[in-house]
């Protein structure tokens, strides 16, 4: 069987990480969200600074969420990290501070789909779900040459048939991590190692040549450019920041002060602008720098960042909102996207 063969591989060639040594599904849960759309090299660091800091579900319930942000800083999709935040209070509420150990309730938590709900009730509770990511599909797609569009309704419910169909009777704790790293490791989506594949001889599409083709989408989403202009207004080593507020991408995280446009203006054209005005009137200004159109790449949206360095009193400016002063010093008590995050970091560098 298909799983036997795949379960077989992964016991000689899984990778030893944190999250596979634990059924606690709180850890789990961590885990799940921090590798969607991260590596794991990179989330195993995170993972393990998480925990230290929020040991149990309870913990991060009762934390800010300033701080869960900063402690976020650099993952990206803070979505993951505010959502994290919110159903830990829910479960420290609702459930005592225990996690939830049926599906259905698992899959009721916000920030939980299908996936990560069937992946936490078979690794934590060993549940028989078949857990369906993007591994996963790539995996089914190609040994049965499966040409159904993965990112519609109708794909997504055959596939789900057919994962549950593909794992059987066998363990759902190991079938499921099995075929994820399969994924990973072997059937990866780019020069897979279908050389040494043992599964080889049943893929339709290895047999077919049609592996660099699977698995298929209906549609291309198309990326958006968007254009930031930031103001690092400093004095000494004072500077000031806004929260971002809204829906959009970094949601309560904090800034310089952002003038957006959705082309590329000149600096003419940005002195203006409605905020600069706002922020300072007629007054003579000496910029110091301009560090100009760092692109930052999002999941279908290009940043395309420009940061100006003005060196002015910034005491006048403390009375009007959403800005506020901060010295170089509180630099750790707020979380900052990553332009801004490596801005602070090359012009405070000297700052222990």
């Amino acid at each position: 069987m298909l799983s036997n063969q795949i379960i077989d591989w992964y016991l000689q060639y899984k990778r030893d990480l944190p999250w596979r040594n634990t059924s606690d599904p709180y850890k789990i849960w961590i885990s799940e969200i921090m590798l969607q759309q991260t590596r794991v090299a990179t989330a195993t660091d995170y993972f393990n600074r998480f925990l230290n800091q929020f040991p149990t579900v309870s913990d991060l319930a009762m934390a800010d969420e300033r701080e869960v942000l900063k402690l976020w800083q650099g993952l990206g999709y803070y979505s993951r990290a505010r959502n994290l935040h919110a159903t830990a209070k829910i479960i420290h509420t609702d459930y005592n501070g225990v996690f939830p150990n049926t599906y259905k309730d698992i899959l009721k938590l916000k920030g939980i789909g299908t996936y990560t709900a069937a992946a936490i009730s078979s690794f934590a509770f060993n549940l028989p779900y078949a857990a369906l990511d993007g591994n996963v599909f790539r995996v089914l797609s190609r040994v049965y040459s499966i040409d159904k569009p993965i990112d519609t309704g109708e794909g997504k419910k055959f596939f789900q048939e057919l994962a549950t169909e593909t794992m059987g009777n066998a363990r759902p704790e190991i079938y499921n991590q099995a075929i994820i790293e399969f994924g990973a490791l072997q059937c990866t989506p780019r020069t897979p190692n279908c050389v040494t594949c043992p599964i080889q001889a049943n893929c339709l599409a290895f047999g077919n040549g049609q592996v660099d083709q699977l698995p298929l989408k209906s549609k291309q989403i198309k990326t958006k450019n968007r254009y930031f202009y930031y103001l690092f207004l400093s004095c000494e080593n004072r500077f000031i920041i806004e929260k971002r507020e809204g829906k959009d991408i970094w949601k309560n995280m904090y800034q310089y002060p952002l003038i957006e446009s959705d082309k590329a203006i000149s600096t003419k054209k940005l002195l203006q602008t409605s905020k600069w005005k706002e922020l300072f009137e007629n007054k003579e200004l000496v910029i110091q720098s301009i560090c100009e159109n760092v692109v930052h790449k999002l999941s279908h949206q290009n940043l395309h960042t420009t940061i100006i360095h003005i060196n002015t009193d910034i005491d006048q400016l403390k009375e009007i909102k959403p800005y506020q002063i901060i010295d170089s010093s509180e630099i750790e008590n707020y979380p900052f996207p990553k332009p801004i995050e490596n801005h602070i970091n090359a012009t405070f560098e000297n700052i222990p």
